[in-house]
């Protein structure tokens, strides 16, 4: 069982339906240590979870050609997952899913499938498609733009807006939320081939914050929540200026609930950078990198901004990491759990 010292957190994989896929892990708070607890079959290439606010839903996409949305009911006694329902995506390789701020919608992008999907979620844990968004385009990069690639979608703060980040038309894509719909509410051009992938907002709301694929950068937006406008206030690389090793692509993004810091991964490089957000402008300044004692680090997740938690997908392990609460700075624990292909870690 997991004991008061620890906190739970959720591990997808990239597995076989056949093979365990989803684990449910537990992090000690006194030395960074972490274990497996259990551990849920049945769900293949489950690359992206969520929890709901109140902890007892978890919702996984099934990054597959023919895509799914699975839920769970988390089971906190027996510390299993139950599954409550799954349903089709309509669209090839769904990467990322996300709640609505009020927990009414589950929302998917497809990124083979060029498209978006919206669930409207019941109380007994059923979800039944409400939208579906194709998008159309093309950008730069032959190889990675020849077609939409939605990437990842998430709600502004205020609930009214949802916000696409399309790595294959170097674009934003805003959307009102009007019943369960996404109405085209405007969009946000990138520069050619910069490849937005994923994103965050300032707890303040004034700031989002995007992480390119293709180009390594960071791009620091003001935010306009009345008219949900980023306008676009810097750009700044994920790389050191040293760095000449070789290919390298960020991954994911998280400003700290404190909101004076910000970190990104970087797969090529495999590393964790840091960057110190400047309160009265939001801009950013890179103050250190950290490696992740692994290749390929997908998502990562802070802990209660004590610790960071960070995928390897290469080396199949999730490394741990302690937050100076003072400076941001990153240390290792010094503990590595070892999973099969990890992709999404989501604390409970």
């Amino acid at each position: 069982m997991t004991t008061q010292n620890e906190i739970v957190f959720f591990t997808g994989t990239q597995t076989k339906d056949t093979e365990k896929g989803i684990f449910r892990c537990a992090l000690n708070k006194l030395d960074g240590s972490m274990r497996i607890v259990s551990s849920t079959e049945g769900i293949e290439n489950s690359t992206y979870l969520v929890v709901n606010s109140i902890g007892d839903r978890l919702y996984a996409v099934s990054e597959k050609s023919e895509g799914e949305i699975f839920v769970y009911a988390i089971d906190n006694e027996t510390e299993e997952l139950q599954l409550l329902d799954r349903k089709p995506t309509h669209g090839a390789d769904p990467c990322f899913i996300s709640l609505s701020t009020d927990g009414q919608y589950a929302f998917v992008s497809n990124y083979s499938g060029g498209n978006v999907n919206v669930f409207r979620i019941g109380d007994n844990g059923t979800i039944e498609e409400s939208c579906t968004i194709t998008h159309s385009g093309h950008s730069v990069n032959p190889d990675r733009q020849e077609s939409p690639h939605p990437h990842s979608i998430y709600p502004d703060p205020s609930g009214s807006f949802v916000m696409v980040c399309d790595l294959g038309i170097d674009q934003i894509v805003i959307y009102r939320l009007e019943g369960g719909q996404l109405v085209k509410h405007r969009e946000v051009n990138l520069p050619p081939g910069a490849g937005p992938r994923h994103f965050d907002f300032h707890p303040t709301g004034k700031w989002a914050y995007g992480v390119n694929e293709l180009n390594n950068e960071v791009t620091v937006f003001t935010y306009d929540d009345k008219n949900a406008d980023l306008h676009t206030i810097q750009s700044i690389s994920t790389l050191p200026d040293d760095y000449n090793e070789g290919v390298s692509y960020p991954a994911d993004i998280h400003v700290s609930t404190c909101g004076r810091f910000l970190y990104a991964s970087n797969r090529g490089h495999d590393s964790i950078v840091q960057y110190d957000i400047n309160l009265d402008t939001g801009k950013l300044t890179a103050v250190d990198w950290q490696s992740t004692h692994g290749e390929y680090p997908r998502n990562f997740t802070i802990v209660e901004d004590e610790f960071v938690l960070v995928a390897n997908h290469k080396t199949g392990n999730v490394v741990s990491y302690y937050v100076d609460t003072e400076t941001g700075r990153l240390s290792t624990t010094g503990y590595i759990l070892e999973l099969p292909i990890p992709m999404c870690v989501q604390s409970l």
